[in-house]
């Protein structure tokens, strides 16, 4: 029988949060600094000693030694600068544990070895981290020992933000302020903050350690660069949601007690739709909490499947032929005291607020489609958007049936007078309850989803940050809100007023909504029709950061300044050239040096048993053996040829000089290089025997863990 668990009491125990925080500050301290957070205003540096030395203390009594500014650079992942508590020993030879509210508050990390798109040269080297107080401290174990990790934002010497947590704060500031504005419209001044709420489903691959490192691709790349689907695949649809296996379960297990000792409220965990696909869920949180939470918990769950022997896999799509991973981002807006912005109630028709705030998010989205898209872009979402589970590229909005009528009801009468409710269902069972069913259905194939209270962005990908998407959802609704605001607190009679400007936003934003079939060709031309724009490729999504429009509006909220876009936009395309090149290398490495001797091997092997069967028994049909090592010998040199063809376009591209013209050289010249490379490889995993093929196949890794 396993050990019986109290989570109540191990949730958040390594967490530096409010019950800590009153334990080890001094009760004015306290006070002060929760006030700071709540309201978020700026630190009182007055504070900082005393905070850093209650959090020290109760880092070493649960056995800390060290401390790092936890910061997430522009390269997608997190870092983290290791220091020990310990000061210069005394004249006795002792040491002493201290930690100052400077060394709280300030780092000084190199800026010029992240990411920083031309903002840093590499001479000019200081950048800092400065204390995110509104994202709790924590400590982590592992074998290193226990440290402390402070969630910091990070900035150049000049100011300009080298990471993701900056501009999410100041997004997050923005809507704050706007939707603050349209509250006090409506009458509600007992409301002092809006947060947007935050819950990443992430999804994941877990397979065998051992044959991981049997993988170079997967090594190199995070996915697998060659390899053909086994006999079955997901088409059976049996693992969805299927019993979870006995080692995949202790993983869920542990990883479930590691986030909630960290205060990550996780929630769901399940079986996906391709076999060894999972998914685990968290409970909503505010957005830079959630933010952080979800960074920890990818953390988590890599080292975690360590520890079990087993290798977690993010990449969007690792394996071919089946469903890819995304990272389903539910956002929605509420209340420092507790009010869901986008909660229509019972008769949405009437909730007069609710309706302005859904006409500015389908002008939000509709103006600023480009952006959405590009939050999500990364070089794995390339091989997943638009099947399996996932979206296509285009992003529309999916609303359901009820507030779908209620839109044309005010688009083409110009007055809501009714809003359709969910039937009873009924089962057909005398034992089953019948119950009421909600309003609408879901949309699975929809990049943007209502889904009740909340609208799921299901484009991010799996190994992606969520910063990127809900800076530009904060963002963009946030200049709705203000333009929306800006109108009606010059109304003379502001019931008339807003009830016109719902009608014209959503007659003016109607083609956005869309509740069908998002992976049908029509949907595709529909959305041409319509003038959606369409941008399959990340490389084609990119410039959407630098546009006129998207410019004016992160300057006009301060979120971006020109410079900052300008030097995101040369890292992604950084960015996907150095993954595709490579991913590049590593098949022509993978190729030359292991598949394509492994396949002369074996046909070495075939051509002497057909002299073998010849010269034995010349009456002997040896066509069979013929036959195969003619079409191994074809496939082979096909392969060699792909092989000398992608070396070349990919030195090629290397030599490019523009960021931009280098990525779009390996979109259009090197990546159907690899793909035309592939395909005689997996041809020839199917006719070469097992014994000979250098590395485990997709049925070995899919269902042997």
């Amino acid at each position: 029988m396993s050990e019986i668990i109290s989570v109540p009491e191990i949730f958040g125990c390594n967490v530096f949060n409010d019950t800590a925080m009153r334990e080890y500050l001094p009760k004015n301290v306290y006070k002060k600094l929760r006030q700071i957070i709540d309201n978020g205003e700026e630190l009182d540096p007055k504070i900082a000693d005393s905070v850093a030395h209650g959090m020290k203390e109760w880092a070493i009594s649960r056995g800390a030694t060290h401390y790092s500014h936890w910061f997430q650079p522009l390269n997608g992942a997190t870092a983290e600068k290791h220091d020990s508590f310990i000061t210069a020993p005394g004249n006795l030879g002792n040491v002493m544990m201290e930690f100052s509210g400077k060394e709280l508050v300030k780092g000084e990390p190199d800026a010029s070895s992240f990411p920083s798109g031309g903002l840093r040269a590499t001479f000019e080297a200081r950048g800092y981290t400065a204390w995110d107080c509104t994202s709790p401290a924590f400590i982590r174990e592992d074998s290193l020992g226990v440290t402390l990790f402070i969630p910091t934002a990070f900035c150049s010497y000049t100011g300009e933000a080298l990471d993701k947590k900056t501009p999410l704060l100041r997004s997050m500031q923005a809507i704050d302020k706007q939707a603050i504005r349209l509250l006090r419209l409506f009458g509600n001044n007992h409301s002092t903050r809006v947060v947007p709420n935050v819950g990443a489903e992430q999804e994941y691959f877990i397979i065998d350690r051992e044959k991981y490192l049997k993988r170079k691709d997967l090594i190199y790349a995070g996915r697998t660069l060659f390899g053909t689907m086994p006999a079955k695949g997901q088409e059976m649809d049996d693992h969805y949601f299927g019993r979870i296996r006995e080692r995949i379960g202790g993983f869920m297990h542990d990883v479930d007690l590691e986030l909630w000792k960290l205060g990550v409220p996780a929630k769901t965990e399940h079986n996906e739709v391709a076999p060894a696909q999972h998914e685990l869920a968290p409970i909503y949180e505010e957005c830079n909490v959630a933010t952080d939470h979800n960074q920890i918990m990818m953390e988590v769950m890599k080292r975690v499947a360590e520890q079990h022997g087993l290798t977690c896999l993010l990449h969007e799509k690792p394996f071919a032929g089946i469903s890819g991973s995304g990272k389903h981002n539910n956002w929605s807006l509420s209340t420092d005291d507790g009010i869901n912005l986008l909660n229509p109630g019972d008769t949405p028709h009437e909730n007069v607020q609710f309706l302005l705030v859904l006409a500015c998010i389908m002008k939000a989205v509709d103006d600023h489609a480009g952006l959405l898209r590009m939050s999500a872009a990364n070089v794995g979402n390339d091989h997943r958007l638009g099947a399996s589970e996932a979206p296509p590229a285009i992003i529309s909005i999916f609303v359901g049936d009820q507030l779908e009528d209620v839109i044309d009801q005010l688009c083409t009468t110009g007055t809501a007078t009714h809003s359709i409710h969910g039937a009873k269902l009924n089962t057909g069972v005398a034992t089953l309850p019948d119950f009421d069913k909600d309003a609408t259905d879901r949309n699975r194939t929809s990049p943007f989803a209502f889904t009740g209270n909340k609208f799921e962005f299901r484009m991010v990908g799996s190994s992606d940050s969520i910063a990127s998407a809900n800076i530009v959802l904060n963002t963009i609704v946030a200049e709705a809100f203000c333009e929306a605001a800006d109108v009606l607190e010059k109304a003379e009679d502001f019931s008339e007023t807003v009830h016109d400007l719902i009608k014209r936003l959503m007659i003016e934003h109607r083609r956005i909504i869309f509740n069908g079939n998002g992976y049908t060709e029509e949907w595709v031309q529909e959305a041409a029709r319509r003038g959606l724009p369409n941008f399959p490729a990340m490389v084609d999504a990119i410039p959407q950061m630098l546009t006129p429009k998207s410019v004016r509006l992160y300057e006009r909220f301060g979120v971006y300044t020109k410079a900052e876009l300008e030097s995101r936009s040369e890292i992604d395309y950084d960015i996907y050239s150095k993954q595709i090149n490579v991913e590049a290398r590593a098949m022509i490495n993978i190729s030359s040096k292991s598949i394509l001797p492994a396949v002369i091997r074996y046909t070495t092997v075939l051509a002497d048993s057909v002299k073998t069967v010849t010269e034995a028994c010349p009456e002997a049909d040896a066509s069979v053996q013929r036959e195969l090592l003619v079409e191994c010998c074809r496939l082979l040199k096909q392969a060699r040829e792909a092989v000398k063809n992608l070396t070349e376009e990919t030195d090629r591209a290397v030599a490019i000089t523009s960021a931009a013209e280098r990525a779009h050289a390996y979109h259009d010249r090197v990546a159907p290089a690899m793909a035309a490379l592939r395909a005689p490889i997996d041809a020839l995993e199917l006719k070469v025997e097992k014994k000979f093929w250098p590395m485990p196949s997709y049925g070995d890794i899919l269902y042997e863990v």
